[in-house]
Formats: structure tokens, C-alpha cells, sequence
């Protein structure tokens, strides 16, 4: 088997439905197994997947164990020499998971790739990721993208072949099995983001590198499996923290702290654009309510 595709599933029937189609339309090449984990859906999408496709692997839980445990029941369990983790909002175009196989195929040093992830407009989404730092956290993204562009990669460049990256977005990335083998399955203590890119970081310091395959195009819905409201971005930090605290032990403290100001003063902003435009700016009402709930989430120790 030349490679298995998981996906991990959570009321986005419709989604699945279309992510499914995407993939038994495109891959034509090579040999390939589906296992959708399903966390305890009520939406009727394990019907949806067996009637549509019965010959696929199913893995029912009966409740949400989070994106890397439901993930590492199939990864135990797949034929492949590649996994291929897809999220349910991601579309894969005409030879998209071809393209990454065969780059694999043609790279052994590499662990973990990924593809171009696009808006349903066709416009480039971030595919990769540098490794939060307490120097990242201190600087302005976009001026570090410009003045050490071989270091901090970037979406607003155009990229004609594969280069080397630090992490994938985990929407669509294809690991090699040998080195899941080696270096061990997701760490399950994150329920839902910054497992790839912990998994990215165990990668290099065992020798594993992560690249990034600019002519394998994915349409991605870019939060649309998980949502974007304050109980959403509250799970976001609860993962970032983790990393932080598993791999930064000694700047931990000092890294939060600088978190926690930049949510003051992204606060402030959006309160300041509110009053300006005398709350009739939906979105950044929104945007202030998710920064209320983040910052009483601190308050409350984050829990």
C-alpha cells in the first residue's frame, strides 16, 4: 500500500462528504487506503460516509477524543508507507497527493510535507509554520519574512520547487511511516491544534526534515471544521501553551506574560475601533468578544 488518508471527523458531514469526493476523484497513480475517525458525531455523517462509501475504513467513537488521539487510532492501523492527514474542510486538486507522494518518494531525509493550502478564491493561505519562539514572539512576523526570507518563508512569495520549512499547517500533510516509527504517534495531550507542529519539532531532533510542495494545491475552508469563536481560540491557546511549557521550560513564564499583553493590546484596539464606529463594525464587535472571552480565560488561571 502506497499510502493510507486519514480523516478526522466532528459534525461536518457535508465536508466529509465533499473531501471524500475530492479524493476518490483525483488519486488515479497510486495505491491508497481512507479511515475517517469519527469523534461522536450527531449529524448524521457516519450514515452519510456508509452509504456514499461503504468499502472505506470507519472508526466510530462515541464521543470527541480530540484531533491527534482519533488520528493515532488509524495511524496504528494503516497499510501505508505514507499517512496522509486531511482535514474534513480541505479539498485536494487534480494530483495534488501524487505530487506529494512522489516528492517523498524522491526525498528520504524528509519526514513530513505538505502542500499549497488556497482560499476558495484561488489566493495562497500560510502552508507552514516557523516554531513559536520567545525571539518570534518579541518581533514583527512581517518584517522578519523580509529581512531573513530563507529563514521565516512566507505565502507572499512565489515558490517554484520544494523547500525546506520548520512545520506544515496540518490541514494536509503526508508523514512518512518509517519515521512515525521512530520518532512515535501524535502527542494526544493536545486536543486540537499545535499537534503537528509539536510532532514537526520530534521530527528534527531526530534527523527528520519537514518541506513544503508548492505545486500540490488544496482548497482549504481555513477554519471551518472547528469554528472561530472565543471557546475555539481558548482551545488554540490551551495547546500553545502546552507546547510552550513542554519545549520552553525556561522562557515559559516570561513567554506568557507576553502573550497575555499582546491580548491586552489587541483588546484595547478593537474596543478603540467599537467605540469609533459606534459598534456597527460587526466584525469587530465579534473580534472584541473573542478577546473579552480570552482574556477572562487567563483571569480565571486558563483553566
Amino acid at each position: 500500500m502506497d499510502i493510507s488518508i486519514i480523516i478526522v471527523n466532528w459534525n461536518t458531514e457535508r465536508l466529509l462528504v465533499d473531501c471524500l469526493d475530492s479524493i476518490f476523484k483525483t488519486l488515479k497513480s497510486i495505491s491508497f487506503e481512507v479511515w475517517v475517525v469519527d469523534n461522536g458525531s450527531a449529524d448524521g455523517s457516519v450514515e452519510a460516509v456508509k452509504s456514499r462509501y461503504p468499502f472505506i475504513n470507519l472508526i466510530e467513537n462515541r464521543s470527541n477524543c480530540g484531533f491527534a488521539a482519533a488520528n493515532n487510532q488509524a495511524l496504528r492501523q494503516t497499510k501505508g508507507r505514507y499517512a496522509l492527514l486531511l482535514n474534513t474542510d480541505a479539498l485536494v486538486t487534480d494530483g495534488a497527493i501524487e505530487r506529494l507522494y512522489d516528492f517523498m518518494e524522491s526525498a528520504p531525509d524528509v519526514g513530513i510535507a505538505c502542500g499549497q493550502l488556497l482560499n476558495p478564491d484561488g489566493s495562497r493561505q500560510n502552508s507552514f509554520a516557523n516554531f513559536p519562539t520567545l525571539i518570534g514572539l518579541l518581533s514583527n512576523e512581517t518584517l522578519m519574512r523580509t529581512l531573513f526570507p530563507k529563514r521565516f518563508p512566507s505565502k507572499s512569495r512565489q515558490y517554484t520547487n520544494p523547500i525546506t520549512i520548520e512545520s506544515c499547517i496540518g490541514a494536509c500533510m503526508i508523514v512518512r511511516k518509517r519515521a512515525i516509527e521512530e520518532v512515535g504517534l501524535l502527542d494526544e495531550g493536545y486536543f486540537f491544534f499545535f499537534e503537528e507542529t509539536d510532532w514537526a519539532w520530534r521530527m528534527r531532533r531526530h534527523g527528520w526534515k519537514s518541506s513544503f510542495v508548492p505545486d500540490a494545491l488544496i482548497f482549504h475552508g481555513q477554519g471551518k471544521s472547528v469554528g472561530s469563536s472565543a471557546a475555539a481560540r481558548i482551545m488554540f491557546y490551551r495547546s500553545r501553551y502546552r507546547y510552550l511549557k513542554k519545549w520552553h521550560q525556561r522562557s515559559y513564564p516570561l513567554m506568557t506574560v507576553i502573550i497575555f499583553m499582546r491580548l491586552l493590546v489587541n483588546a484595547l484596539l478593537n474596543m478603540a475601533g467599537v467605540l469609533v464606529t459606534f459598534g456597527m463594525h460587526t466584525g469587530v464587535r465579534k473580534k472584541l468578544e473573542t478577546y473579552a472571552g480570552l482574556i477572562l480565560w487567563h483571569l480565571k488561571g486558563c483553566p
